[in-house]
């Protein structure tokens, strides 16, 4: 019915519904206040307009019920939009466990997306049905946002952090995906497309895709190529810590304060190592401003999380 309406993307996520049935309910209730507000005015102006020049109203006492009614009604309703806006946001904060894990990076004007089995993409993203997808995403340049209407999902993607979403689709076809931020002069060209297919057909396709590296065998290829394994390491010699099993995990710095040994926190220490510098330990890490890419970063954190339950000792280009 509402396919060829150019207002109304067609429902393709689980999450698609939910987030219709509340925008078209603020819609309602929304229009019938506009409505029933638009009626009295008229029907009061016109009812208590001045008939001549010495007429004038009888004074009017203030009604409690009245009173309490546009009080109360009003309030109830905003309550409900309250509870149930929450309800819908936890529900799309919230990460599925057991998600296929993606990593999407924006730049000027493509996104480049890598599968969990290490296959690319750029500016197109080939998904199963009924399978959640975790996108962990980040930026080269500036400010992009990641949005695919028929999902009725959209999320900033920030350089220098890390955002995520996740999504769920339930029809198959392909589906159009933009760039929601404007992000420079071919900001309306950054547009791509999601196609949703079939366990088997994914599968397949998987099969015919050009497969590298995954994200964690690259991430183990960067961690022994940039030398990271030559300081992070478990002996007692090692000039840095032995990141082993710490993703995750509390870090004690050297101000004597406490960070989470997370994706941001490996980024920073990759880019900026003397910026939380950890206990018992110098300044001797290098940057490596300019010499990673958004992606090689994202592939060493996905090392690090696998990190010390394959292998016993070493760590990766966090301080």
């Amino acid at each position: 019915m509402w396919k060829d309406f150019p207002l109304y993307p067609e429902q393709a996520s689980t999450i698609a519904q939910p987030v219709d049935l509340l925008y078209f309910f603020l819609i309602a209730v929304s229009a019938f206040f506009a409505l029933l507000i638009s009626v009295l005015v008229v029907v009061f102006a016109a009812k208590y307009r001045k008939s001549r020049p010495d007429a004038y109203s009888a004074h009017i006492e203030g009604s409690t019920k009245l009173e309490m009614v546009w009080t109360i009604i009003p309030l109830g309703l905003t309550m409900v939009m309250f509870a149930w806006g929450t309800i819908l946001f936890f529900d799309q904060a919230r990460m599925p466990a057991g998600a296929m894990e993606f990593t999407v990076t924006g730049k000027q004007w493509m996104w480049k997306v890598q599968h969990p089995t290490g296959q690319r993409e750029i500016n197109d993203l080939h998904m199963p049905i009924g399978r959640p997808l975790r996108l962990t995403m980040t930026s080269e340049d500036v400010i992009h946002s990641y949005y695919i209407p028929a999902f009725r999902t959209k999320q900033d993607v920030v350089p220098g952090r890390y955002s995520q979403m996740w999504f769920e689709a339930n029809k198959l076809g392909t589906f159009d995906l933009f760039c929601a931020e404007y992000c420079g002069t071919k900001h309306s060209q950054m547009i791509g497309k999601v196609t949703v297919m079939t366990q088997e057909d994914y599968e397949r396709w998987l099969s015919g895709a050009v497969a590298n590296e995954t994200p964690v065998q690259a991430g183990e290829r960067l961690f022994t190529a940039l030398r990271c394994i030559t300081c992070h390491n478990a002996t007692s010699a090692a000039r840095g810590p032995n990141l082993a099993g710490q993703f995750g995990k509390e870090v004690e710095l050297s101000t004597g304060a406490k960070v989470t040994f997370d994706a941001d926190y490996v980024r920073e220490s990759i880019l900026n190592p003397n910026a939380k510098l950890v206990a018992g330990f110098q300044p001797l890490m290098p940057t490596f401003q300019g010499q990673v890419k958004e992606e090689d970063i994202l592939s060493l954190i996905a090392y690090l999380k696998t990190f010390g339950a394959t292998a016993p000792a070493a760590g990766s280009a966090a301080k």
